[in-house]
């Protein structure tokens, strides 16, 4: 294990926890979706009875990917949550507030009554995967910030902070691109697509399933939109590549580029897409499909994926800085020491029974469809 392929297989497992990350928010579709696909107060409890039974695993995998980023690459840790904490803090916000909500919405003495709880988790169903797809944009759009690490060597000026935001909007810029938005706006609306297919696969009840497949075609179709014109704009757009010096440089077409030099990337891309619409479009043609939510959800983590690791890969500068090129960061200047990466390699081959017990677990919990019974009981959120 050389210490470029530990490397890449650090840059792979992040990917892969944020790729998860973007399936499992299903959970905060669903949730912003829970009024018009619920209707009725019964349909609704419905609804964030079926989610509240994932959301645990949403908020592990937001804390697991935070945690491998940081162990990994930590200079982009200090930079990026240190850096942009405004923009971080709100993911945070909203995803405190759905822990919250889903514990007190129905308790005894909630003085603020069930709405409330019930707004804060369509705030964090729509905010939620707008800002972590807005996060996931600066990667390839850039962010505002500096590195100096002569922070650390200079007598003169010692200070143990070596990475800041060139302004004081620490992070909260990035939402004034307007590509920024449109990837963020395009994940938002896939979290209603693969919530909206998990309530029909997840809820046995005919009126909320009828509803579902009404809406699921509003919510496809400017969610296809916004990810096509992201696409196309990111196989043109210039790329921040950098030399075996470590010197960073505008590439024209960069990440066009990398997809067609990795053609493993490109090919899982293409699967990804295809399995994406093949859950969308059968679940729509066909009215007793209930299945959408697996090829869909496969097709999602395999394309986030590939476009992930096409931001970091083949000298590419996963976390490109807008206010001085060179402070971009790499795979080779970000990352932790070698000794740190090859210790965890070995803690990582615990990940496949950690998996194993999630799918074991996910199973458990969805023995049976859920219906207007389950939300009688005293485990009812």
């Amino acid at each position: 294990m050389t210490y470029e392929f530990l490397q890449h297989y650090w840059c792979f497992i992040v990917a892969l926890l944020g790729a998860l990350l973007v399936f499992l928010m299903f959970v905060q579709g669903a949730n912003s979706l829970a009024r018009s696909l619920g209707y009725t107060e019964e349909g609704m409890r419905l609804i964030y009875n079926s989610t509240g039974r994932k959301w645990e695993f949403t908020f592990t995998t937001l804390v697991t990917f935070g945690g491998a980023f940081f162990a990994s690459y930590p200079l982009f840790y200090s930079t990026s949550f240190g850096g942009a904490y405004w923009l971080w803090m709100l993911i945070l916000f909203t995803f405190v507030l759905q822990a919250v909500s889903y514990e007190f919405q129905n308790k005894i003495g909630n003085f603020l009554g069930p709405r409330t709880f019930q707004f804060f988790l369509t705030i964090n169903g729509l905010l939620g995967p707008l800002l972590l797809g807005g996060a996931v944009a600066t990667f390839f759009e850039g962010s505002n910030f500096i590195v100096e690490k002569n922070n650390l060597i200079d007598a003169e000026s010692f200070t143990p902070i070596i990475s800041r935001w060139a302004n004081a909007s620490h992070g909260l810029d990035a939402l004034l691109n307007p590509w920024v938005l449109v990837l963020g706006f395009a994940v938002m609306f896939l979290a209603r697509v693969l919530g909206i297919l998990y309530v029909m696969n997840n809820i046995n009840d005919e009126d909320i399933r009828s509803r579902s497949s009404v809406r699921l075609l509003g919510v496809a179709i400017p969610f296809l939109i916004l990810f096509v014109a992201y696409l196309v704009h990111l196989l043109l757009k210039d790329g921040y590549a950098y030399t075996d010096e470590g010197v960073i440089y505008m590439e024209a077409n960069k990440y066009f580029k990398n997809l067609v030099e990795m053609w493993y990337l490109l090919v899982i891309l293409l699967v990804g897409i295809v399995l994406v619409l093949y859950g969308i479009g059968k679940t729509i043609v066909s009215k007793n499909y209930i299945g959408g939510i697996w090829p869909a959800g496969i097709g999602t983590v395999l394309t986030v994926l590939a476009l992930l690791l096409c931001s970091a890969w083949n000298h590419t500068a996963y976390y490109p800085s807008t206010a001085d090129l060179q402070s971009s960061l790499t795979m080779v200047n970000s990352c932790a020491s070698e000794f740190t990466l090859r210790t965890m390699f070995y803690v990582s081959l615990l990940v496949p029974f950690v998996l194993a017990y999630v799918v074991y677990a996910w199973r458990a919990i969805d023995k049976k469809k859920l219906d207007k019974q389950e939300i009688k009981t005293d485990h009812a959120y």
